[in-house]
């Protein structure tokens, strides 16, 4: 969520950032200063009737100790207190107007990020190893079918189109995948380890920005009090929530492994083929929370620590800088990690690095007291490190042998228990 100071004080800064977004969102800084603006106006009424209440009271009681008639003063404050009534609901109102209008403004692109409508002006900010030389390569749903490693079909028969059920080899692989990430995180990223609840309620929704924008791709229970979480950013991220840190517990680093629930599946195409956009998926997922002096070097940092899993798998990847018209909904910047799939002969998204900035401590009232005392809002940070089963797709078609097997990276040797799939 944004100031409300900064759109009060700087409207046209905020519009003219809001604008390289494309999504005209900045068409609502007007209404949001009129509110603004409206509401102060009314506070400032009331602050004045309460203190001639207060006087009035006074000379109440100063008239009757002398035995004094004091009726007309009493109709006054009784008149008053209507009228503080009436402006309480008035202010009260206006509170929520505005703060319904702030968690539907997104956050301002960092002012260095790349300026585009969409992805197609993402640059590429570096790539790390070569394409595998493989001729003719099986997709991973091929190769899945060939080593038995999910069913698709009885996926379909228990939970319908968009689930997957990894069986065999497959679903060793995938909990194989989680551990060694797990592992490589906490014990050498130094991440402390979380296990959340897989349910969250809407308030932490709210704070990570999923609600109210993108409400309709979550799955909601109890008429939309409690969520399956769709990334444990949510539950990560909002475990400080309404606290205030003491300045030398940041930063916070933790990681944590989630299934992901999602409504929107993609559209029907090459992308919606096998694993590759589905409605539940695993996850490991990177947070921290930090000063906002130190944000952007932690960027920097927790983009290296996901990268170092696509390292030691063996994995091609580039790393693209998301544009202005491309940024999600609550990112001041993001890094997206692409593996390279060679069944899909294209790089998949298997991370999104991003800064909030102080975007959703403000939702959520996550603040730590400084070195002068001062409390202030923490900045946030996530990153997928990394997010199956696309990371799953492009290891086996990677790995891919002439002789028909699945050669597996030494790394993740121990975790599976073999060197290869046949």
């Amino acid at each position: 969520m944004l100031d409300i100071r900064l759109i009060r004080e700087n409207p046209d800064f905020v519009r003219g950032r809001l604008a390289t977004r494309g999504g005209g969102d900045e068409t609502r800084i007007d209404e949001l200063v009129r509110i603004d603006a409206e509401r102060r106006k009314a506070e400032t009424a009331l602050q004045a009737l309460n203190a001639e209440r207060k006087k009035l009271s006074k000379e109440i009681g100063a008239k009757r100790t002398r035995g004094d008639d004091a009726g007309e003063l009493e109709n006054r404050v009784r008149a008053i207190g209507d009228d503080i009534a009436l402006l309480n609901e008035q202010t009260t109102a206006a509170d929520k107007e505005q703060r319904d209008l702030l968690l539907q403004i997104p956050n301002l692109p960092h002012p260095e990020a790349p300026l585009g409508k969409d992805a197609s002006a993402n640059p590429v900010v570096r790539e790390w190893g070569k394409k595998p030389d493989i001729a003719q390569p099986l997709d991973h749903v091929a190769l899945g079918n060939r080593h038995k490693l999910f069913d698709p079909e009885r996926a379909a028969k228990l939970s319908g189109s968009g689930f997957i059920c990894f069986t065999g080899a497959g679903a060793r692989l995938e909990r194989a995948l989680i551990q060694f990430m797990l592992d490589l995180h906490t014990r050498e990223h130094v991440y402390l380890e979380l296990s959340p609840p897989f349910l969250v309620r809407r308030e932490c929704m709210i704070g990570t920005s999923q609600l109210p924008k993108f409400e309709p791709d979550m799955y909601g229970l109890e008429n939309g009090q409690l969520f399956l979480v769709p990334t444990a950013e949510v539950p990560v991220t909002n475990f400080y929530r309404d606290e205030i840190l003491r300045a030398d517990q940041l930063p916070q680093k933790f990681v944590a492994y989630t299934p992901c629930f999602r409504r929107e599946a993609g559209s029907a195409g090459w992308e919606t083929r096998g694993m590759i956009r589905v409605h539940q998926f695993d996850k490991v997922e990177l947070v921290k929370i930090t000063a906002p002096e130190d944000s952007y070097v932690e960027l920097e940092s927790l983009t290296a620590n996901a990268e170092k899993v696509l390292q030691l798998l063996g994995l091609h990847y580039r790393i693209i800088e998301l544009c202005t018209g491309d940024l999600g909904f609550g990112s001041a910047k993001t890094y997206d990690l692409e593996v390279w799939s060679p069944g899909q002969s294209a790089y998949l998204e298997v991370s999104s690095c991003s800064n909030f900035e102080d975007f959703q401590a403000r939702r959520m009232n996550l603040r730590f007291k400084d070195s002068t005392g001062k409390n202030r809002f923490c900045h946030t940070l996530n990153g997928s490190g990394l997010a199956l089963p696309r990371l799953f797709a492009a290891l086996v078609e990677s790995g891919q042998t002439t002789e028909g097997a699945i050669r597996l990276p030494d790394v993740l040797q121990p975790y599976f228990g073999a060197a290869e799939i046949r």
